[in-house]
Protein backbone atom coordinates (compact mmCIF):
# COMPACT_ATOMS: atom_id res chain seq x y z
CA UNK A 1 0.00 0.00 0.00
CA UNK A 2 2.74 2.56 0.63
CA UNK A 3 4.77 1.64 -2.64
CA UNK A 4 1.21 2.87 -4.22
CA UNK A 5 1.20 5.77 -2.15
CA UNK A 6 5.05 6.72 -3.74
CA UNK A 7 3.43 6.04 -7.26
CA UNK A 8 0.44 8.00 -6.83
CA UNK A 9 2.98 10.99 -5.42
CA UNK A 10 4.77 11.06 -8.32
CA UNK A 11 2.96 11.62 -10.77
CA UNK A 12 1.37 14.39 -8.40
CA UNK A 13 4.84 15.77 -8.40
CA UNK A 14 4.65 15.55 -12.17
CA UNK A 15 1.55 17.33 -12.56
CA UNK A 16 3.05 20.08 -10.14
CA UNK A 17 6.04 20.47 -12.39
CA UNK A 18 4.20 20.28 -15.75
CA UNK A 19 1.59 23.51 -13.77
CA UNK A 20 4.30 25.08 -12.69
CA UNK A 21 6.48 25.08 -16.17
CA UNK A 22 4.20 25.69 -17.91
CA UNK A 23 3.26 29.32 -16.79
CA UNK A 24 7.35 30.19 -16.72
CA UNK A 25 8.86 32.15 -19.23
CA UNK A 26 10.23 28.70 -20.51
CA UNK A 27 7.19 27.16 -20.85
CA UNK A 28 8.24 24.36 -23.65
CA UNK A 29 10.09 22.69 -20.72
CA UNK A 30 7.04 21.27 -19.65
CA UNK A 31 6.48 18.94 -22.85
CA UNK A 32 9.90 17.22 -20.85
CA UNK A 33 8.47 16.35 -18.04
CA UNK A 34 6.10 13.87 -19.49
CA UNK A 35 9.13 11.92 -20.80
CA UNK A 36 10.89 11.29 -17.50
CA UNK A 37 10.77 7.66 -17.44
CA UNK A 38 8.70 7.79 -13.85
CA UNK A 39 6.07 5.11 -15.28
CA UNK A 40 9.28 3.33 -17.41
CA UNK A 41 11.24 3.04 -14.09
CA UNK A 42 8.37 1.47 -12.10
CA UNK A 43 7.41 -0.61 -15.01
CA UNK A 44 11.30 -2.17 -15.76
CA UNK A 45 11.56 -3.02 -11.90
CA UNK A 46 8.33 -4.37 -12.00
CA UNK A 47 9.10 -6.71 -15.13
CA UNK A 48 12.87 -7.17 -14.24
CA UNK A 49 11.96 -8.68 -10.14
CA UNK A 50 8.94 -10.67 -11.81
CA UNK A 51 10.41 -11.80 -15.08
CA UNK A 52 13.59 -12.43 -16.92
CA UNK A 53 16.34 -10.34 -17.96
CA UNK A 54 15.39 -11.44 -21.22
CA UNK A 55 11.64 -10.50 -20.80
CA UNK A 56 12.95 -6.96 -19.43
CA UNK A 57 14.63 -6.52 -22.81
CA UNK A 58 12.11 -7.35 -25.04
CA UNK A 59 9.71 -4.85 -22.92
CA UNK A 60 12.73 -1.89 -23.36
CA UNK A 61 12.43 -2.58 -27.22
CA UNK A 62 8.88 -2.39 -27.29
CA UNK A 63 9.17 1.07 -25.30
CA UNK A 64 11.69 1.94 -28.01
CA UNK A 65 8.81 1.30 -30.82
CA UNK A 66 6.03 2.80 -28.40
CA UNK A 67 7.82 6.44 -28.92
CA UNK A 68 5.86 5.68 -32.78
CA UNK A 69 2.63 6.39 -31.73
CA UNK A 70 3.61 9.25 -29.36
CA UNK A 71 5.69 10.72 -31.95
CA UNK A 72 2.35 10.47 -33.93
CA UNK A 73 0.35 12.68 -31.48
CA UNK A 74 3.38 15.10 -31.18
CA UNK A 75 3.52 15.60 -35.07
CA UNK A 76 -1.10 15.42 -35.02
CA UNK A 77 -1.11 18.36 -32.01
CA UNK A 78 1.29 20.52 -34.42
CA UNK A 79 -0.66 19.89 -37.34
CA UNK A 80 -4.39 20.17 -36.00
CA UNK A 81 -3.49 22.97 -33.76
CA UNK A 82 -3.28 25.53 -37.24
CA UNK A 83 -6.69 24.58 -38.23
CA UNK A 84 -8.72 23.40 -34.75
CA UNK A 85 -9.62 24.75 -31.27
CA UNK A 86 -7.31 23.23 -28.33
CA UNK A 87 -9.90 20.59 -27.66
CA UNK A 88 -10.54 19.69 -31.03
CA UNK A 89 -6.80 18.96 -31.63
CA UNK A 90 -6.05 17.08 -28.97
CA UNK A 91 -8.89 14.88 -29.51
CA UNK A 92 -7.63 14.44 -33.11
CA UNK A 93 -4.54 14.30 -31.58
CA UNK A 94 -5.51 11.08 -29.05
CA UNK A 95 -7.21 9.58 -31.78
CA UNK A 96 -3.90 9.67 -33.64
CA UNK A 97 -2.41 8.61 -31.02
CA UNK A 98 -4.65 5.57 -30.77
CA UNK A 99 -4.61 4.30 -34.42
CA UNK A 100 -0.89 4.44 -34.28
CA UNK A 101 -0.87 2.27 -30.99
CA UNK A 102 -3.62 -0.01 -32.43
CA UNK A 103 -1.32 -0.30 -35.11
CA UNK A 104 1.98 -0.85 -32.91
CA UNK A 105 0.17 -3.75 -30.90
CA UNK A 106 -1.20 -5.59 -34.07
CA UNK A 107 2.23 -5.76 -35.74
CA UNK A 108 4.15 -6.68 -32.18
CA UNK A 109 1.76 -9.29 -31.79
CA UNK A 110 2.06 -11.01 -35.74
CA UNK A 111 5.72 -10.46 -36.02
CA UNK A 112 7.35 -9.90 -32.89
CA UNK A 113 7.57 -13.91 -32.04
CA UNK A 114 8.72 -14.58 -35.77
CA UNK A 115 12.11 -12.06 -34.80
CA UNK A 116 12.96 -14.53 -31.89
Amino acid sequence: MIALFFKCLLGALAVLLIALLSKSKNFFISGLVPLFPTFALIAHYIVGSARTMADLRVTALFGLYSLIPYAAYLVAVYQFSYKFSLTGTLSLATLVWLIFAFILLIFWTRFYPALS
